[in-house]
């Protein structure tokens, strides 16, 4: 089993540090038992509180940016805190950046091409043009590939050879079969 061990800028403990911002999720998937005398709890950010009704919101205990940045590796991501739970990057996925970054530096072409799935805010995208790969996203909301643009941009690499589609993945998908358009690497990381 693969980890994603090598964050600076992240913690987990049904707590999370994104560089000097800390938050408050809850999570049903965290099984261990937190340390609540861990000096992070003490010192929240922003806790997010989950609605009977659906949804919920976040209550700021300090001053926060509206959005930040937090590296990984040579990737730069901006985060911020959103209306439902999420900051926009999920840091479990690593450990899937670093397997097809590996995969396209040992491919031995000249260009690998990738299509990227539910590729929400671009990370996976992002990580494939760090290695020089021909990168097709793909994402049905406009403003999650926006802020993918946005990640490229901060990373460095949004002049690389990549294609911004705001779609239904089955529909394009089932086009790009009927077009008979073939890709050496396929993710879909968001729906792992």
């Amino acid at each position: 089993m693969r980890v994603a061990d090598e964050w600076r800028d992240y913690e987990l403990q049904k707590l999370e540090r994104w560089t000097r911002e800390i938050l408050i999720r809850p999570n049903p998937q965290v099984i261990w038992k937190s340390e609540k005398e861990h000096r992070m709890w003490a010192q929240p950010s922003a806790k997010y509180f989950r609605s009977r009704t659906g949804g919920g919101q976040w209550k700021m205990y300090r001053r926060m940016p509206a959005s930040w940045q937090v590296r990984y590796k040579d990737l730069i991501f901006n985060i911020k805190t959103m209306g439902f739970k999420h900051t926009g990057l999920f840091p479990e996925q690593a450990v899937n950046w670093d397997l097809v970054r590996e995969l396209i530096k040992k491919s031995g072409k000249e260009q690998v091409k990738v299509l990227n799935l539910f590729a929400y805010t671009g990370a996976a995208t992002v990580a494939c043009l760090k290695e020089g790969a021909a990168v097709v996203h793909v994402d049905a909301s406009k403003g999650m590939t926006a802020w993918a643009k946005e990640n490229a941009e901060a990373s460095g690499v949004s002049d690389g050879d990549v294609r911004w589609i705001v779609d239904d993945c089955i529909k394009f998908v089932q086009r790009e079969i009927r077009r008979e358009n073939k890709y050496d690497i396929e993710t879909a990381f968001s729906i792992l």
